[in-house]
């Protein structure tokens, strides 16, 4: 929150400086989900690729671009967007070390302190915290799978 209590007071070379710190802890965290993402992309795609319903509108002669969006692309981020919201757990369990090695004050340091001295009010709030943040990427990801897939939305 450096950068954006900053930027909002108007100190921009205090944000950019807080900006220029982010980048090994974001590195640290996202290199290994986003490898995984991109596993997982190319793989579905490959697996949508060999359906039937792509081969017959290749062979209707539809441009190659529109059967990727319409036909390719809606088949295969269903998958991937229930592995998204999966991969944000794994991101939010990581901050933990991540806080700790890198010496930012965030939720996971709290919650680790917490758990080490026993304050049972202070653990309740971060697990709280924790459960409503993975019930709305939950949500999110549900409602994304009506928005990218029409068979599966609400009646």
């Amino acid at each position: 929150m450096y950068t954006v209590d900053a930027a909002l007071a108007g100190q921009w070379d205090l944000a950019w400086d807080a900006a220029q710190h982010l980048v090994l802890p974001v590195l640290v965290l996202t290199c290994l989900t986003v490898a995984i993402l991109v596993r997982f992309v190319r793989s579905s795609m490959l697996e949508v690729l060999q359906q039937d319903y792509i081969k017959a509108a290749y062979a209707k002669g539809l441009p190659t671009g529109l059967v990727l969006r319409r036909h390719l692309l809606r088949a295969g981020l269903v998958p991937v967007i229930t592995v998204s919201g999966l991969a944000f757990a794994s991101l939010l369990s990581g901050t933990v070390l991540v806080e700790n090695i890198f010496g930012w004050p965030g939720l996971g340091q709290y919650a680790y302190r917490s758990a080490s001295a026993l304050d049972l009010p202070a653990i309740l709030g971060a697990s709280l915290f924790v459960a409503l943040v993975y019930t709305l990427v939950n949500l999110t990801v549900d409602l994304l799978y009506g928005l990218i897939d029409p068979r599966i939305r609400i009646q």
